[in-house]
């Protein structure tokens, strides 16, 4: 199990310049994006670092869903400030880009694809000693500043990939509830469907026991490792409060108890998932992202098409939870009861079926886009959808039951239309 140190409370964000000084940094490098910049969880950063002496440059242009490019744009940033410590303030996609830069700037010879997954990259296991980072989320989704994952749009494939190593986790995670106060409501329900997600695949995922081959050296053992039981506790308990709180955090910004705790449940279905892994959902999503033509989601602020990642992903977690049902329907069950079903006459061959309505049920009434068609993909554009889904092995061959091209093609034909 590896899991970042993680410190919650609200208003903890301003100590972050005495976690720096206490680590004796000297030349710190604060990411962020164009938005946040102008919002307080940056500004009360910046407050903190000067309080306390800390000498830092803001590096603010993250691109919402990164790519290879707004990567290398940030990891040359990095090299030139050779610094020692690297703040993030943001979302996922912040995150993760600082996290790149890190590794990257820590690592000046390697190529870019060195590190990222095979097998689009080479997948190297990372034995270079990395700066300390602080990540400080400002959305409930992602759970980034728990895990050793950096996801990206590689352009040239139109495929979302990443980056997955214990070593690029963030030293420290700052969970701070009052950040969620300044998340507008799309990007509240939005991140909080990547919680869901995490938690579901997480502990549907195929047991660690059956991955195989097992790894001749333990640094090639993968940080996503296939359901176990410390996982497991983490991605129950995030479930339960997503059932408990996402739609108050949504329908209510000022609703400090529904939002504080939807942050937390995004760290600790990071705890699950980033020794777990994800599957499906995950795995279908990253083309759904990366293949986008004009939607632009609504409460984003960004200058290109965006499907959010959340979003992506939970657009075929109806299909999808009907598909692995049948490896373990008991769980499948157990979850559909926590968020709101009755189980109570419900049979074994029906755990498919009643997990995949009760989401729906659940997205239906958080106003989601009525599936992939409303998001500007058609029947035509499957093949594609399920080409940029098989590179994805490094999640996809974690899911329950293993699937074919004509299963994937039906599980996107599926996702199309939800209600």
């Amino acid at each position: 199990m590896a899991v970042s140190n993680i410190r919650y409370g609200a208003g903890v964000t301003k100590e972050v310049g005495m976690d720096l000084q206490n680590m004796g940094a000297k030349n710190v490098c604060l990411m962020t994006d164009k938005n946040l910049s102008q919002l307080p969880p940056v500004q009360v950063v910046m407050d903190s670092l000067v309080k306390n002496g800390i000498n830092f440059k803001v590096y603010d242009n993250v691109r919402v869903e990164p790519t290879d490019r707004s990567f290398m744009e940030a990891i040359e940033f990095a090299k030139k400030g050779a610094f020692d410590a690297y703040v993030a303030v943001g979302g996922g996609s912040t995150m993760d880009t600082c996290k790149a830069a890190n590794l990257y700037a820590s690592s000046p010879h390697s190529d870019f694809l060195d590190y990222v997954n095979a097998p689009i990259g080479k997948g190297k296991p990372v034995s270079v000693p990395l700066k300390p980072l602080i990540a400080v989320p400002t959305t409930s989704g992602t759970g980034s500043e728990t895990t050793g994952v950096a996801i990206f749009d590689y352009e040239h494939l139109k495929v979302k990939t990443g980056i997955a190593s214990r070593a690029i986790k963030p030293t420290l995670g700052l969970i701070d509830p009052l950040h969620t106060l300044h998340m507008p409501d799309r990007v509240v329900a939005n991140s909080g469907f990547d919680v869901l997600c995490h938690a579901l695949e997480s502990y549907t995922a195929l047991p660690y026991h059956m991955r195989s081959p097992c790894p001749s050296n333990p640094i090639t053992r993968p940080a996503y490792q296939g359901s176990n039981p410390i996982s497991d506790i983490w991605a129950i308990h995030a479930l339960r409060i997503v059932a408990k709180y996402l739609k108050r955090a949504v329908r209510n910004p000022d609703d400090l108890e529904a939002r504080s705790n939807m942050h937390l449940a995004s760290a600790f279905a990071g705890i699950g998932f980033g020794n777990a892994g994800v599957h499906l959902c995950h795995g279908m999503s990253y083309p759904i992202s990366g293949l986008v033509k004009t939607y632009k989601a609504k409460d984003y602020n960004v200058d290109h098409p965006l499907v959010p990642h959340g979003l992506s992903v939970v657009l075929t977690s109806p299909a999808v939870f009907s598909f692995t049902a049948q490896m373990s329907p008991e769980r499948h069950l157990e979850t559909a009861e926590i968020l709101g079903a009755d189980t109570h006459t419900a049979r074994i061959p029906d755990a498919g079926p009643i997990l995949a309505d009760t989401l729906r049920k659940f997205l239906f009434d958080l106003d989601v886009d009525d599936g992939l068609a409303s998001i500007g993909y058609s029947k035509a554009d499957i093949p594609a959808l399920v080409k940029g889904t098989l590179p994805q092995e490094r999640v996809t061959k974690l899911a329950p039951r293993p699937q074919s091209e004509e299963d994937l093609s039906a599980l996107f034909e599926a996702s199309m239309k939800l209600y």
